[in-house]
C-alpha cells in the first residue's frame, strides 16, 4: 500500500502561415452544389470485447471506443466514433485521447510535481463504488503494481449516461408548437489517486458531437502543507496557526484526431477583428481572418481567436471539409516554466512524445522532455494537439473535509461534421439553408 505525500518530499518556431480574409459572417469553401458526400468508414473494432465501449443514446446517436490503461497516463480511449441519427455509417473522430501530464509546482519554490510521470498516477487508479455510477456498468482494469487496491483487477471505470437539460428549443413562427429536445451523455470516468489528492478524469460524449474533458481534484489538502508562513498561503482552521500552501494545477491533454478514419489533418486558426463604425449610420465591423496553420505551432488563446482541426479526406453532405472546432475552458496560465507558457501545442506525431512535460519516450538525444521544446518547425501533416488547461489552488476553509471538486477541461465541438443539428426533428429536416415559416 502507497504512503499518502503528506509532506511535499515526493520523489519561436516557425510557423508557416497562409492568410485568408473572410468576411463577416463567415463562410467556408464548398463544392458544388450537386457533390456528393463522401461515406464515412465503418467501424472495425481493433480491441477485444472487453475493452469496448458502445453506446446508443435514448436520443438516437452512437459512441464508440475502445479503452486501456497506461501505467503513467491511467485510462487512455482510442478509436473513438459518432454516429448521430442520419447517418449511414459512424464517422471516426480520434485516434486517441488522454492525459498528457498533471504538472503541481507549489508557490512557495519549494516542491514541484509531475504527477503522471513523476508520481504514480497511473498505478493509483481506485476502486469505484456501485453508487459512484448510476445507472451504468463499472469495468474491470489491470493495473500492475496498484497502489490503493488488494488486487490489480481494480474496479476503476465507469460508463453511464446523463442527462444535461436542452439539446435545443424553437418557438415556432406562428406559436404553435415548441419543438424541443432533452439532451443525452454518454459518461466516461475514472479516480487516480495521488497522495492526499484524488483525480476525477471524465470524459462526456455528448448527443450533438461535442465531447467535453475535465480533471477535478478532491479529496484532501495535505496536512503537511500546513505551514506556510511566508504569505504564500490561506489561513485553514480555527484561527491562523495553519496556513495551507498554496500551488497551481495544469493539466495537460494530449489528442490524435483521426477524422474520417484518417491522421492527415490540417489545422486552421480563426480571429476576428471588430473595427469602429465608418458613418454615423452605421454599426460596427467585423472581419474573421484564416490562417492556415502548416507548422509545427505554440499557440495562445485571445479574444475571439479560435481553432480548428480539419478532416483531410472527409464531407458532409451539403459538401464541407469535416472539422471540430476547440473550445477552450476556463484557465489561469502558469508563467513559471516554458511548457506551461502557451495554452495549446501542436506537433507533428512522435512516437516518442508522450507527455508534456517529464516526458519518459526514448526520443533521440537533445529532443527535450516537455512539448516546448518538440515545436520545431516541422511541417504539420500528422498533428497532435496538446491543450494545457491552469488552476491555481488558493485553499479556503471550504476546502475541508473532503475538498470539493474544482474542475479543469475543455470541450472539441462538431463543426460541419454534419449537414444540419444532428438531433433535427423531423418537421424541420427540410431546413437546410431555405428559411420557411414554422
Amino acid at each position: 500500500m502507497r504512503v499518502n505525500r503528506n509532506s511535499r518530499a515526493r520523489s519561436g518556431a516557425a510557423v508557416g502561415l497562409t492568410v485568408t480574409a473572410l468576411a463577416a459572417g463567415l463562410t467556408t469553401a464548398a463544392g458544388p452544389a450537386t457533390a456528393q458526400p463522401r461515406s464515412a468508414p465503418a467501424v472495425t473494432w481493433d480491441c477485444s470485447a472487453a475493452y469496448r465501449i458502445e453506446q446508443k443514446l435514448s436520443t438516437g446517436t452512437t459512441w464508440r471506443m475502445c479503452w486501456r490503461h497506461d501505467a503513467e497516463a491511467g485510462i487512455i480511449l482510442e478509436d473513438i466514433s459518432y454516429q448521430p441519427p442520419g447517418e449511414t455509417k459512424p464517422i471516426k473522430v480520434l485516434a486517441s485521447a488522454r492525459l498528457g501530464q498533471i504538472h503541481v509546482p507549489y508557490d512557495d519554490g519549494k516542491a514541484e510535481y509531475d504527477d503522471l510521470t513523476g508520481f504514480g498516477f497511473g498505478q493509483g487508479q481506485v476502486n469505484l463504488t456501485a453508487a459512484e455510477c448510476p445507472g451504468g456498468t463499472i469495468k474491470t482494469v489491470k493495473v500492475p503494481g496498484a497502489f490503493w487496491s488488494e488486487s490489480e483487477n481494480v474496479k476503476g471505470l465507469c460508463t453511464t449516461t446523463r442527462s444535461r437539460g436542452h439539446a435545443y428549443r424553437k418557438l415556432a413562427d406562428d406559436g404553435s408548437k415548441v419543438y424541443q429536445a432533452q439532451g443525452k451523455d454518454l459518461l466516461v470516468y475514472g479516480v487516480n489517486k495521488v497522495g492526499w489528492y484524488e483525480y476525477m478524469t471524465e470524459w462526456r460524449f455528448q448527443d450533438d458531437g461535442t465531447i467535453n474533458m475535465n480533471v477535478g481534484a478532491t479529496g484532501s489538502l495535505a496536512p503537511g502543507d500546513y505551514d506556510a508562513g511566508d504569505g504564500r498561503g490561506w489561513p485553514i482552521g480555527n484561527g491562523s496557526a495553519a496556513k495551507a500552501t498554496s500551488h497551481s494545477h495544469n493539466v495537460f491533454w494530449r489528442l490524435n484526431f483521426a477524422l474520417d478514419g484518417s491522421t492527415k489533418t490540417k489545422v486552421e486558426q480563426y480571429d476576428s477583428a471588430v473595427s469602429a463604425p465608418t458613418g454615423p449610420n452605421e454599426g460596427p465591423t467585423n472581419k474573421t481572418t484564416r490562417t492556415k496553420i502548416t507548422k509545427e505551432l505554440a499557440g495562445d488563446a485571445k479574444n475571439m481567436r479560435w481553432w480548428r482541426v480539419v478532416s483531410g479526406t472527409g464531407k458532409n453532405k451539403d459538401g464541407h471539409a469535416r472539422s471540430y472546432e476547440i473550445v477552450p475552458g476556463a484557465t489561469q496560465k502558469y508563467p513559471g516554466r516554458a511548457f506551461t507558457n502557451n495554452d495549446i501545442y501542436f506537433t507533428e506525431y512522435k512516437k516518442c512524445e508522450q507527455f508534456a512535460s517529464n516526458n519518459l519516450g526514448n526520443c533521440a538525444a537533445g529532443a527535450g522532455k516537455s512539448v516546448d521544446k518538440w515545436v520545431g518547425g516541422e511541417t504539420l501533416t500528422h498533428p497532435i494537439t496538446w491543450v494545457n488547461v491552469g488552476f491555481h489552488h488558493i485553499a479556503r476553509d471550504e476546502d475541508q473535509e473532503p475538498m470539493p471538486v474544482h474542475w479543469q477541461g475543455f470541450s472539441i465541438a462538431p463543426r460541419d461534421v454534419t449537414a444540419m443539428n444532428p438531433l433535427t426533428p423531423a418537421e424541420l429536416a427540410d431546413q437546410n439553408g431555405i428559411p420557411r415559416n414554422q
